[in-house]
C-alpha cells in the first residue's frame, strides 16, 4: 500500500510567482482567469509568504509584462467560436466568462458583429439547417431548428431567415449586407 501523499507546502510570494509562470507559459490565458487560479491556489495550499498575497497584483504584473494580453486572447477566442458558427450573443458570453474586462469585449464587438452572417452560415452548414438540409422540414422541425439557432447565439431574425430557405437554395440573398 502507498504511503498517503504529503501536501504541498504553503505558498509564499516566490512560490506564486512561479505558479503563475508556470502557467502563462502553459495556456493563453486573460488576467481574471489568472487571477482565479492563483485564488485557488492561496485557497488549496494557504499563505506562509509576508503580507497578505495579492493574486490580482500578480496577475496586473504579468500582463504589464506582456505575458497575458486580453484584447488578443479575446481576438483570437471570438474567431474560433464563429469559425465554429456561434453568434455573437454566445461569443459575448464565452468572453465575459473567461473574464476580459468589459472595455476589451466592447472593442472587439464590431469584429463579432461583422463575422455574424458568415457565423450563422457555418452554424446551419454544421447542423445542415435551412438551405444544407436534405428536405424542408415541418413546422415543429423549423421551430426546433431556429431555437438551436438561438441558443447558438444568432438572432431571431437571421435565425429565421436561414431556417426558411429551401434545401440548396443559394445564399446570395443572405449575403446581401445592405
Amino acid at each position: 500500500m502507498k504511503p498517503p501523499r504529503r501536501p504541498p507546502p504553503p505558498l509564499d510570494a516566490s512560490a506564486l510567482e512561479r505558479l503563475a509562470l508556470r502557467y502563462v507559459e502553459r495556456f493563453a490565458t486573460t488576467r481574471g482567469r489568472l487571477r482565479q487560479y492563483l485564488e485557488r491556489k492561496l485557497r488549496e495550499r494557504g499563505w506562509e509568504g509576508e503580507g497578505a498575497p495579492d493574486p490580482a497584483g500578480l496577475a496586473e504584473r504579468m500582463a504589464g509584462l506582456g505575458y497575458v494580453d486580453d484584447a488578443a486572447y479575446g481576438e483570437a477566442r471570438a474567431a474560433a467560436m464563429a469559425r465554429r458558427g456561434l453568434g455573437g450573443r454566445r461569443v459575448s458570453e464565452a468572453l465575459k466568462h473567461a473574464g476580459i474586462e468589459e472595455r476589451d469585449a466592447e472593442a472587439l464587438r464590431p469584429a463579432i458583429d461583422a463575422r455574424t452572417i458568415d457565423s450563422a452560415i457555418a452554424y446551419a452548414r454544421r447542423r445542415r439547417l435551412g438551405p444544407f438540409a436534405a428536405e424542408l422540414p415541418d413546422r415543429p422541425g423549423r421551430e426546433r431548428a431556429i431555437a438551436a439557432m438561438l441558443r447558438a447565439g444568432h438572432g431571431f431574425d437571421i435565425a429565421r431567415r436561414i431556417v426558411a430557405m429551401a434545401p440548396g437554395e443559394p445564399l446570395e440573398p443572405l449575403l446581401d449586407r445592405d
